[in-house]
């Protein structure tokens, strides 16, 4: 997954240079319709598969705060003010 994620980000950066590329060149349909092309790749695509790969197997109530997560930053933060008396 990280190969073919790393792989459409450089096709992404290849066709946005291209269309930059054919914008300066004077052919600024071409170059706007390769931009766009590789902004909604990276936007429909790439980003999306992005997100899938890392918080798969990932617990979301671990990012949550809860009264727990609270309770446990809370008690972290005691400790680390205690051990710097």
């Amino acid at each position: 997954m990280k190969y073919l994620i790393r792989i459409l980000f450089i096709a992404v950066v290849i066709l946005v240079a291209v269309g930059y590329y054919y914008k300066n060149s004077g052919d600024h349909t071409n170059g706007d319709k390769w931009v766009g092309i590789g902004i909604l790749g990276a936007t429909f695509i790439l980003m999306p598969l992005f997100i899938y790969h890392r918080w798969k197997n990932k617990n979301v109530k671990d990012y949550m705060l809860t009264e727990e997560n609270i309770k446990k930053m809370r008690d972290f933060n005691n400790k680390e003010k205690s051990d710097k008396n």
